[in-house]
């Protein structure tokens, strides 16, 4: 984990917790490494999970990814997410498991239009161009994430607490950096000019993400994450 990926707990500090728990039982998870490690709590050895979640390592998840049809809908498809999100704890002795998803549904649900190119990744079909786009931006309806919910709680039935869930968002710097330029780049040179010569405009637009982020975050946390991950890609 680079140091701008971080994990949270959930409530704030942990160093104000004592135990980490799920929200809707006292009882521990089987599996408590992750959670103890978070909670700087002694652990017989760090814990383990799969960063970048079920991929093209796994002959299972080429299966079902092909079923899906797309990247994008094998995201927005809870029952497809779920089993997914299963598969490298199922394979592997883990700790926790990750979530099925994309730090750039954020801006999806935004209205940015998010779709995915073989071999060259995600874009936005209407990128942020203007300031009448950037001012006419508006956090998105809970709805519109309602299906990464419906796949957190289906993975959290389908763990029973053998271990913890890990939920995720991109950073507000992240998320802009690829609502700007419209797709991954390497210098990110339009981004860059905004922050520097249109600073109240770019700040709007990262306290708006920061805003969404932690939205989306909680949201992961109510419906059965046990902690949270925030990915600064591009930081």
């Amino acid at each position: 984990m680079s140091a701008t990926e971080t994990l949270s707990m959930r409530h704030g500090s942990v160093r104000n917790q004592p135990q980490q728990t799920n929200p809707r039982t006292s009882e521990p998870f089987a599996n408590m490494r992750l959670l103890d490690a978070l909670a700087r709590r002694a652990t017989d050895r760090p814990p383990i999970w799969i960063m970048r979640q079920a991929g093209r390592y796994l002959p299972e998840y080429r299966r079902v990814r092909e079923q899906a049809g797309s990247f994008l809908n094998l995201c927005k498809t809870p029952e497809l997410a779920c089993q997914v999100s299963l598969q490298p704890v199922e394979r592997y002795a883990l700790d926790a498991a990750i979530i099925f998803s994309d730090i750039l549904t954020i801006p999806d649900a935004m209205g940015l239009g998010l779709g995915f190119k073989d071999n060259e990744g995600p874009f936005f079909e209407r990128p942020l161009q203007t300031r009448t786009q950037i001012d006419a931006l508006q956090l998105p309806e809970p709805e519109a994430l309602e299906y990464v919910a419906q796949a957190i709680r289906l993975v959290c039935q389908a763990l029973d607490r053998r271990v913890p869930l890990i939920g995720f968002s991109g950073s507000p710097w992240t998320l802009a950096s690829y609502m700007v330029e419209g797709h991954g780049r390497h210098q990110f040179c339009t981004v860059k000019t905004m922050m520097f010569n249109s600073p109240e405009l770019f700040s709007k637009l990262l306290n708006l993400l920061a805003v969404a982020a932690g939205n989306y975050l909680a949201m992961q946390a109510k419906a059965g994450c046990a902690c949270v991950m925030i990915f600064d890609s591009w930081g």
